[in-house]
Formats: structure tokens, sequence, C-alpha cells
């Protein structure tokens, strides 16, 4: 139970915040975010997917608001992404380069500037940041990846409270994405309505191994769903990595198939129909109880008069492959795993059914956030407020290329090697360096010979002509080669920091 009094300060704190309750109109903030959902299953990207599962809920925020179509992430894996989206850097300077890194809770984030400010702070549900959330008046966050039924949370003030300095757990019956709804509803309930709040509601689905909720369980059961153009992809023209890699429909296992094993004797294309129709299915099924549940927080906002001063924000904590190229997962910086989904209803400034268009990055959120707050965005901060764009006032100097770096260089599991990148509106160029640079749980045995590939994403949309070792792109690679240095520079993220790369280098750039 949230207890409301632990939300409220004296007027005299009001006061020393700028934020008298006379004379403060900011806006609620609340940004919802989903662990592996991606764009190809929100109806409101208009894809195939939508019309075996649409999402009105979700819709509704964009036909309300704004839709972005190149909304992308930095670092596609889902620590590192939270970490950006709460710092607003990249994660060589936040220092959140894997899955195996903590964030240090003395770092500077947009939840602290904005508790600072007089904003009422809360997270619940999925943190995966491995330090206590700091910054946040309430919080009720899943230990690590949690669990999907009857999970377990870990309240404000029981972090480390427990026996052996472990951390006190409280069990909550039902469906994860049910109990994160809960708590975000319980939250906004439990505020200060003289005060404005900034709520992280993270819920859990639709992550591997894809459980959804019982009511769903037969959802689409007797439904044959496409599959992607691509799902036999040979992977002709892309580096050794890409047999290497640990990511196909073939790699699942009986956890992520419910039990079911893959039958033997079935050649690599009849498994990947096979896995497929069962994969998609479940993760359908739990994107399904987020619609829902998405739903019900605005219905709250409505039914308490909060719709027009509050901000509502979707987005899922990077992209996803959905059977293309024959893979599941993220981490790669092929467009369904660096595409974030992104919808933002703001009645009285986002006009309705605004499409937006303009790179936008991860990167980008907190000084978004902190705009709409009126609150400058910070020195230490590298993104930039993407307000205008939204209300069709895009500045003149808006970027027209974004950076991208994976670190991991494989967990053991994927097997996907460390790369960066630089895509323009029209070109994608990756370096797949493939050496671990003594980032905590990279496979240091993985030390494939690096490759690039080169992608025009006009004439081969979906990536599978790698025209890097065309002599006629010479031009053209040696461009775009300049300007991802030039965004390696920018942000503080030059090789010459690792002298294993100064010699890679040497030979393959």
């Amino acid at each position: 139970m949230i207890n409301k009094k632990s939300f409220l300060i004296t007027g005299l704190s009001l006061c020393a915040a700028g934020l008298t309750q006379a004379q403060h109109k900011a806006p609620n903030i609340l940004f919802i975010m989903s662990d592996d959902h991606t764009s190809q299953a929100i109806s409101a990207y208009g894809g195939y997917l939508g019309k075996y599962l649409p999402t009105p809920n979700l819709d509704r925020i964009a036909k309300e608001g704004a839709l972005l179509h190149n909304c992308f992430v930095t670092n596609s894996i889902s620590t590192p992404s939270r970490a950006c989206i709460l710092t607003g850097q990249y994660s060589q300077i936040n220092g959140v380069y894997t899955l195996n890194d903590e964030i240090d809770p003395n770092h500077p984030n947009v939840a602290k500037e904005l508790q600072k400010a007089g904003y009422q702070t809360a997270i619940v549900g999925k943190w995966h940041l491995g330090t206590e959330p700091a910054g946040f008046d309430y919080y009720n966050v899943l230990p690590g990846q949690g669990r999907y039924y009857n999970p377990q949370f870990i309240k404000k003030g029981d972090w480390n409270r427990g026996p052996n300095g472990r951390n006190l757990l409280t069990e909550y019956g039902g469906h994860s994405t049910d109990v994160i709804a809960n708590e975000a509803i319980g939250f906004m309930q439990s505020t200060d309505k003289n005060r404005p709040f900034f709520l992280m509601c993270h819920f859990k689905a639709p992550h591997r191994s894809w459980e959804p909720a019982h009511r769903f369980k037969d959802l689409l059961k007797d439904v044959d769903i496409p599959e992607p153009a691509n799902l036999l992809d040979t992977y002709d023209g892309k580096g050794k990595y890409s047999q290497e890699m640990r990511m196909s429909m073939e790699n699942m296992n009986k956890v992520d198939l419910k039990g079911e094993t893959i039958p033997e004797g079935l050649s690599r294309d009849e498994i990947r129909h096979w896995v497929y129709q069962r994969f998609i299915k479940d993760y359908l099924r739990c994107v399904a109880g987020i619609d829902e549940n998405v739903g019900r927080i605005l219905k709250y906002l409505d039914d308490n008069g909060l719709t027009e001063n509050t901000i509502v924000i979707y987005t899922g904590d990077q992209g996803f492959f959905l059977g293309e190229h024959g893979w599941f997962d993220k981490r790669m910086i092929y467009e369904e795993c660096l595409h974030m989904p992104f919808l933002i209803r703001y009645p009285k400034e986002i006009k309705k059914g605004t499409v937006n268009n303009d790179m936008v990055l991860n990167l980008d959120f907190a000084s978004l956030f902190l705009d709409y707050a009126g609150i400058p965005t910070p020195s230490y901060m590298q993104g930039v407020s993407f307000r205008n764009n939204l209300i069709g006032k895009t500045p003149a100097d808006w970027r027209k290329s974004i950076y991208y770096r994976y670190w991991m260089n494989d967990d053991g599991a994927h097997h996907v090697p460390a790369q960066y990148g630089i895509r323009t509106e029209r070109y994608k160029l990756v370096y797949f360096y493939a050496k671990a640079l003594g980032m905590s749980g990279s496979f240091q045995g993985y030390n494939l010979e690096p490759e690039w590939e080169l992608y025009d994403l006009k004439n081969d949309p979906n990536e599978m002509h790698n025209i890097y070792k065309d002599p006629a792109n010479k031009n053209l690679i040696a461009q775009l080669k300049k300007e991802l240095l030039q965004l390696k520079e920018k942000y503080k993220d030059q090789d010459s920091k690792y002298p294993e790369m100064v010699e890679l280098n040497k030979k393959y750039w």
C-alpha cells in the first residue's frame, strides 16, 4: 500500500522549489515502457501484425497525439537503454555498457532533476539497473528480470533490508503486467494533486520467455500468422558472425516453446516455420495484456480529470526481431532492433494525429521531459529535446544521422558481436569489430575477424544486400566513415581509448 504522506512536502519546500500550489501549472509526465515491445507489433504503425492483434489503447495515444517513425536506440539491450533514458548519456559516459553493469546511484539523472524541481517521482515495474533506484520518492520494482506470474517486488525502504543484506521481497498474486499497472494507478491515486508527478511505469512483458496472462492463453490459437518475407534468410553477403549467432528460430528452447520440443527430422526452414507460429502468438498474447492495461491507465486519467495536463508516452526499451532474418531478440544495428516505438500525447500542445519522421534517440528523452517541466537540459546530458519537432517546428540544424554502439561482444548465449555504426536517412554503415575491450559480461573467446556492412535503406529496406564491397560505393563509404568519426568524437567515444582498437583499425578501417 502506497503511503500518501511519503509524497507530501511542506509549503516551505514548495516555495524553495519554485512550485507554489497556487502558481504551479507544470504537466504530469507518465512514461510507460515495455520490455522488447517493437513497433512491428503496434497496430498504429500499420504493420501486418496489427490485423491479427490490434492495439487500440496504444493506438489511442497516437491518434490523440503523435507517432514517431524514426526513434532509435543507442545500444539495443535493456540495461544500457534504460541507463541512457535515465541519464541522457551514451554508455561510454554513464558507465552502463552491458547487461552486467550497474548504474552508479550517485550519477545525475532526470528523476533527480525533476525531484529537485518539486515533481513527485516514482518508478514501478522493471528497473534492471542493479543498484537502488535514486531520484525517486517511491519505487516498487522487480528484482532483476522478475517473474511473469505472482511476481515479487522490492518496495522503497526494503533495499538491502533482508537477511545478509539482501533485498526484502513482497509477492503479489496475478500476472506482472496487471500488477505493474495496479502499482502505477496506485501511485497516481496517492499523489498530492497540487503538485505534478513524474511516473515511470515499466512493464516486464513481452520479454522472453513470453508468458501471457492466463486469460490470453488461447488467443490466436487457431490462426496462422503471416511470416516476415525474410524469415528464411540465408545471410548471403553478411559476415561470418551471422552464422555464429544464436538468435534464430531454431535456437529456441523448451521454456520458450512452453514445454514443446522441436520435432526431429525437420530441415532448417521447416523448423523456422514451426517455431515462428508458436513464438509470435505468445509474444502477441503478452502484448494484448499490455494494451489492455494501458487502457486501464488512460481511463484512470480520464476519470480523474488528468488527461489534459498529463503527458503520456509509450515506448519499448529497444526494438526486437519478430522473425525477420529468421531471428528473435535484439542487440543488432539492423532496423528491427534499432527502431523504438514512440507514441506521445499532450492535448495542450501536440496536435491530434501528428506523424513525425525526424531522427530521435532515446538519448533525447530526458531532455524532452525536462523541457516540458520548464527545466533547461543540464550540461552533462548529451541529448536534445524534440519538443519543437512534435509541433511542426523542427530546428534547421536537427540531426541527419545517428550513432549506435553495442559493446557486449557476446553474452555467452546469443553470440552477437560488438559493433558500432552510423545510420543516415538513406544509408547504414556498420563495423562489426567483435572485440570485448574488457566489458563486463563479454565472452573473451568470441574473437571474429572484423567486417563491414553497408545497406541502402531506400532500395533495400529489409537489409538483405550488403553493398560494402561494391567498388562503386568507394566514395560513399569514405563519406560515411568520415561522418561516423565525427559522431564518435561528438559523443566522446573515440577508439583511441583502447589500444586494441587502435591496432585493429590500422588494418580494417
